[in-house]
């Protein structure tokens, strides 16, 4: 979720995100991960950015993870074999505090082959950078602050001044996911409108999800119910499968949990 909504402000905020990680507020493009594959490679927390002059690629982490090192010196090869003349800035984002030393690793180095990158922990960094541009404006609560309850009402009030009322939802709506990340709940709904939220493009397609999955959910009960009731009356597993269309390895799963006390 929280790399989604991170693409989702670079691409609306691309001078934003450029004028954080380079320095200068420059237009910049999307540059799709499947532009650089000669074979498939994980794109889901990946955002790629890129001018005539510059490519950015960042990774937006809640979680240390052991492989970011080699995924980015993957794409660095990727990106240079594509786009040889153009200058690469490659930085991992990690949003929610920890003390991993992984939040540390700069470098990736395997036999004779070194490569870097740049690692920004956000509760490290300024707030007063991401209290200066709307597209920063969702992480200004995660950064270094011993207030962040104030922070996130400055962030509310700042979008509140917004003369676009979808931009205002859409804001909203990521401040609220983002400082869930260091703030608690009730504490995140006295400070954001959550009515204004629900005009947000991006609720509406988490209310949609939920409810697919609610009905997605519904449905599978309603099949394993009918399916207890025929293995009840001991009816053959195939004919089970062919009228509720669970497999036998699940079949067996429920015969499994009614057997024990």
């Amino acid at each position: 979720m929280f790399d989604n909504l991170s693409k989702f402000l670079a691409q609306q905020y691309s001078q934003d995100f450029a004028a954080w990680l380079i320095g200068e507020p420059i237009a910049l493009t999307e540059l799709k991960p499947t532009e650089l594959s000669l074979e498939p490679i994980r794109a889901d927390s990946v955002i790629l950015l890129k001018s005539l002059s510059v490519i950015i690629h960042s990774e937006f982490q809640t979680d240390p993870d052991v492989d970011m090192g080699f995924r980015m010196a993957d794409y660095a090869l990727r990106i240079y074999r594509k786009f040889p003349d153009r200058r690469l800035v490659q930085v991992v984002v990690y949003l929610r505090e920890t003390n991993s030393e992984e939040v540390y690793r700069t470098t990736f180095e395997a036999n004779n082959f070194k490569h870097e990158f740049q690692v920004i922990r956000l509760w490290e960094q300024p707030t007063e950078s991401f209290l200066a541009r709307p597209g920063l404006w969702p992480y200004a609560a995660l950064t270094k602050t011993l207030d962040r309850p104030s922070v996130l009402r400055e962030v509310a009030r700042r979008i509140d001044e917004l003369d676009d009322r979808r931009e205002q939802a859409n804001l909203l709506a990521i401040s609220a996911v983002m400082g869930g990340l260091s703030l608690d709940k009730d504490t995140i709904r006295r400070i954001l409108r959550r009515n204004l939220m629900k005009e947000s493009v991006i609720y509406q397609e988490w209310e949609q999800e939920i409810t697919q999955r609610a009905n997605q959910q519904a449905r599978q009960d309603e099949r394993e119910t009918i399916a207890l009731n025929m293995l009840q009356e001991n009816m053959p597993l195939e004919a089970i499968v062919r009228v509720t269309g669970l497999t036998i390895a699940q079949l067996q799963q429920l015969q499994a949990s009614q057997q024990q006390p």
